[in-house]
């Protein structure tokens, strides 16, 4: 039995993936970045990133709803399937909550949201409990963000070349048997 994801799931994971790795390294640069006006600019750019990511990934999840859970290559025990359900989750969760926290995080700041320059929504007074909230989630999130994400790269290393399934040619858009 043959099993193909569709192009919009390949593409989506791609670019929800892919997006969010450099918003991510984007997010770390700037952290350790001078006040000046590259970093202001430069924090426009993260910003409207995570906005548009926010909105891609919605997307994805909206279509993840559409198609169901993807087909298992292989069985694996209980607790490996309970990690992996478990990583997909946090990582897809990241993908929703890190912009908004971001979003929160700035507005409660009393900055307007701007999409590339376009204002969405124009700054108003500082709103210090929310601006806090979207903080410390945007600030804690990331170690377990990265935690996912490496076991995300390792369970797919696993699934390809210990496991000889394919996970890997799948998600790359190419038809793989089931066994």
């Amino acid at each position: 039995m043959s099993s193909k994801l569709s192009i919009p799931t390949v593409l989506l994971h791609w670019v929800v993936g892919l997006a969010f790795i450099g918003v991510f390294a984007l997010g770390l640069y700037l952290e350790e970045l001078a006040q000046g006006p590259e970093k202001f600019e430069l924090m426009g750019i993260h910003k409207s990133i995570g906005l548009g990511i926010l909105l891609i990934a919605l997307l994805r999840i909206s279509w993840r709803l559409k198609e169901g859970h993807l087909a298992r290559l292989t069985h694996a025990p209980a607790w490996q399937e309970w990690l992996a359900k478990g990583v997909h989750f946090i990582l897809l969760f990241a993908t929703i909550m890190m912009p908004i926290s971001g979003l929160v995080m700035s507005y409660g700041s009393g900055r307007a949201i701007e999409f590339f320059g376009i204002e969405l929504l124009a700054a108003g007074d500082k709103i210090e409990w929310l601006s806090e909230i979207g903080h410390t989630f945007h600030g804690v999130a990331p170690k377990l963000i990265m935690l996912a994400f490496a076991l995300h790269i390792i369970g797919a290393i696993k699934h390809q070349f210990i496991d000889k399934d394919g996970t890997i040619s799948r998600m790359l858009g190419r038809s793989v048997t089931l066994k």
